[in-house]
């Protein structure tokens, strides 16, 4: 028996809109299957079968009806032989029948794929694939430290749109002009931060961290390499005094102090970076007092103080690199040399390994030739035996430092590691000294504390005949610069001499 459709149906536009939308949903159905039984797949596979498809298959859904539409008009218009009428549907007519058929089941059957492939959009829109490697360009920089930070099992999402209807639809809409940006190429390199309009801290890093816990201290050990031949080891053995706000004792010390749920911090930054603020007011809510402190060496106008708008201080004012810290030259060969990927015994490989990082290249397969150049160089011109006896070692140095390279400076988006500064402590940016540098005082003579002891305490540093152990936990030791620098430690901030490419 021959399937028959109403006349108005057997038309090109018609006959297209429903080749379309079979193909579209045949291939949606083969790469869902294929999905479904694939371990991975490349990031542009979850937008081609989630993002692509489907307006396709919708595309060809609504020529269906657009066709007959147009050939009934023609109809009206006495361009047809057959009898203009409005169309109606019989179902005691075969062909009409079997049109109505044909249209139910395929309206449930799309109805349900859409409901199932917007869901599975979402999802993907979601994912840390879609978010890191689908503008593998733009993202690249964020995604690479990413992997391998502490939040790596935290999808981005977690962070940067956390619960809740309204900041996901504000991210869509952020997230519509990125679209645009990334395939005009109108985004910027590099992407500036901090970003504009993130959503505070307390509504998403909060979700796992409670300020309220009294958190204590925690021992840290510093591992630095010197630059000499020997590569010799400095490590510093700290205790960090996190503190926090305690609410069973009502102590209130440390480094999370600033966190303290009884008081609130504001302050007023100068750049876009925020690493100049001259401006901090602490108010104690539980008294309402509260204290002004101000840069008495570059104090703020009154008129340009005015036109500010003080930020409330949260946890991202510190913590602004939690997921994706890109690690200075100097940092990233110490942790080479003590993770072992780095032959430490190797003569001066801390010196000239920084140096070539130092360089500036303009692509990835230049910084390989050059990082690869310099380091052989310096073992064939200055530790020939070295080279002779022990040229696997070299290249396996020479391989590391690469990757160094590879994971820490992007030039395709103008990032590297001195880029987007770190606030967390104060060894190569100003950090916590922006406002910790001696110069923050109120009108009655009180000072934002700049001593050591209050973040963190010595309990061992040096290394062979320079080692030294404290004997008192309360007090820890004074600091020792490895080199022989007098006093000037004190009377300046670590980052003014560290910048991360020494020396």
């Amino acid at each position: 028996m021959k399937v028959r459709f109403p006349r108005m149906a057997y038309n090109r536009i018609t006959a297209l809109g429903l080749a379309l939308a079979v193909v579209a949903a045949g291939m949606s159905l083969l790469l869902f299957a294929f999905e479904s039984v694939t371990v991975s797949h490349n990031p542009y596979f979850g937008i081609f079968l989630y993002m692509v498809l489907p307006p396709f298959v919708l595309l060809g859904l609504l020529l269906i009806p657009l066709g007959m539409f147009r050939r009934w008009r023609a109809m009206q218009r006495g361009e047809r032989t057959e009898p203009v009428k409005w169309p109606h549907i019989d179902l005691n007519v075969s062909s009409h029948r079997n049109a109505f058929t044909f249209f139910m089941v395929g309206t449930i059957v799309f109805l349900a794929l859409t409901s199932f492939g917007a869901y599975h959009a979402y999802e993907y829109s979601e994912s840390v694939d879609f978010c890191g490697k689908t503008c593998h360009t733009v993202m690249h920089p964020e995604f690479v430290p990413y992997e391998s930070s502490p939040h790596a099992r935290v999808a981005c999402v977690e962070c940067h749109v956390g619960p809740g209807a309204g900041w996901y639809a504000r991210s869509k809409l952020s997230g519509a002009y990125q679209v645009y940006a990334v395939l005009f190429d109108k985004f910027p390199r590099p992407i500036p931060t901090p970003i504009e309009n993130l959503r505070p801290a307390q509504e998403t890093c909060m979700e796992c961290h409670w300020p309220e816990k009294f958190f204590g201290g925690q021992q840290r050990r510093f591992n630095h390499s010197r630059y000499d031949d020997e590569n010799s080891s400095w490590p510093i053995n700290m205790l960090i005094n996190t503190g926090g706000g305690d609410p069973a004792t009502g102590q209130t010390v440390g480094i999370h102090w600033h966190m303290n749920a009884n008081i609130r911090i504001e302050y007023v930054a100068r750049d876009e970076k925020r690493l100049d603020i001259p401006w901090v007011k602490v108010t104690e809510l539980g008294t309402g007092k509260v204290t002004i402190y101000e840069d008495e060496d570059d104090p703020m106008d009154p008129e340009e103080l005015a036109a500010e708008e003080p930020r409330v201080m949260d946890c991202i004012d510190c913590h602004n690199r939690p997921s994706h810290k890109l690690r200075s030259p100097d940092h990233a060969m110490d942790l080479a040399l003590l993770g072992g990927r780095i032959d430490r015994s190797l003569p001066g490989i801390k010196r000239v390994a920084v140096a070539s990082l130092a360089e500036s290249y303009a692509t990835r397969e230049e910084a390989r030739s050059g990082i690869a150049e310099a380091i052989t160089t310096h073992f064939v011109e200055d530790h020939p035996d070295v080279y002779e006896g022990r040229r696997p070692a070299v290249e396996e140095a020479v391989r590391a430092v690469q990757s160094i390279h590879e994971r820490n400076f992007f030039p395709d988006m103008g990032v590297q590691w001195d880029v987007y500064p770190d606030h967390i402590g104060h060894m190569e940016f100003p950090g916590c000294m922006r406002c910790h540098n001696g110069r923050h005082k109120s009108a009655d003579g009180r000072e934002i504390v700049r001593e050591c002891s209050s973040c963190h305490t010595i309990l061992s540093q040096g290394t062979g005949e320079r080692y030294e152990v404290t004997a008192n936990l309360e007090a820890g030791l004074r600091f020792v610069h490895p080199e022989d620098i007098g006093e000037a430690w004190t009377e300046m901030g670590c980052y003014e001499c560290h910048e991360g490419i020494q020396p």
